[in-house]
């Protein structure tokens, strides 16, 4: 197999750093970027220590012109770009009400928007070459839209949307496309998404329960650069690849459920839902927020 040059986004900490370097290690050059590389050295060294083929750059997806420059400075020097691995995003969690438009706003930009101006700046090379390989970093809440992950969701969904479509417009031209959908894995994003804020939805504090039980248990940021990794060397024709233990279960879960029994799930009274978690998937969500009973909340 030949070395493949692959440009990742979002690589200062989780998914993507452990990518970056999991790919280097595989014998792969990474053009590894970051919004703020100076504030975030970690990769930088790490790459030097290890003598890994990681070249770092300054890139913010949400800006066209910062796209732009840094892919057409990648081409300049480098040649081509293999793999494109988008991976960049953040999250906002609250409820509908009470997060800001500049919350959904933000979320939609870097999540979705910052992927399309990522592949629309190497599209057109691919499809010159006629190969090339994009990888969407997506979620189950991309299938699966739940208070108080509204903002996310939203962005997931139109990101797993984009990518079907384009996947149908881009198999012609032998460029294999594929979508990522890891469950709740041991990153900063899922530790901030278990920091219960108040607000008068009862989802955002029990959410927050459900992240803290799973993360007792942490499933590895490396699972998911296995999976890149893997997809990236491999043949599958597969779209769609749930990553992590809990992925492929909580899919099937709401896949098990009509749109109704989704709803009313969700409002359910504090007491009926912990204990639906804790008799289902074994996440004493209540314990993990200290609390012995939904009075004490």
């Amino acid at each position: 197999m030949n070395p493949y040059k692959i440009l990742i986004t979002g690589t200062s900490r989780g998914i993507g750093f452990n990518a970056a370097i999991a790919l280097a290690k595989a014998g792969h050059t990474v053009f590894a970027t970051m919004r703020n590389p100076a504030k975030s050295p970690a990769l930088a060294e790490h790459a030097t220590s290890e003598n890994l083929p990681i070249h770092i750059s300054a890139m913010d997806v949400d800006s066209d012109e910062s796209v732009s420059s840094c892919i057409h400075a990648i081409y300049e020097k480098y040649g081509e770009i293999d793999v494109l691995i988008n991976n960049a995003g953040i999250e906002k969690h609250g409820s509908v009400e009470e997060l800001s438009m500049d919350d959904f706003k933000a979320v939609m930009e870097t999540n979705y928007f910052g992927v399309l101006r990522c592949m629309k700046a190497v599209i057109p090379k691919m499809r010159a070459a006629k190969k090339g390989c994009i990888i969407n970093i997506a979620s189950v809440a991309g299938k699966i839209a739940n208070p108080p992950l509204a903002p996310y969701c939203a962005s997931k969904f139109a990101l797993e949307a984009v990518t079907e479509a384009m996947a149908a417009e881009l198999k012609p031209f032998n460029i294999r496309t594929y979508i990522v959908e890891p469950g709740i894995i041991d990153t900063d994003m899922a530790h901030d998404i278990s920091d219960s804020n108040k607000s008068i939805y009862p989802h955002v504090h029990r959410f927050a329960g459900m992240f803290l039980a799973t993360l007792q248990n942490p499933a590895s940021p490396n699972i998911v650069s296995d999976a890149i990794v893997e997809l990236i060397e491999g043949d599958s024709e597969t779209l769609r690849h749930p990553v992590g233990p809990d992925s492929l279960p909580f899919l099937e879960w709401r896949a098990s459920m009509t749109d109704e029994e989704w709803i009313q799930w969700n409002s359910l009274e504090d007491e009926e839902w912990f204990d639906y978690v804790l008799n289902t998937f074994g996440l004493d969500a209540r314990a993990a927020l200290g609390i012995t009973s939904v009075k004490s909340v």
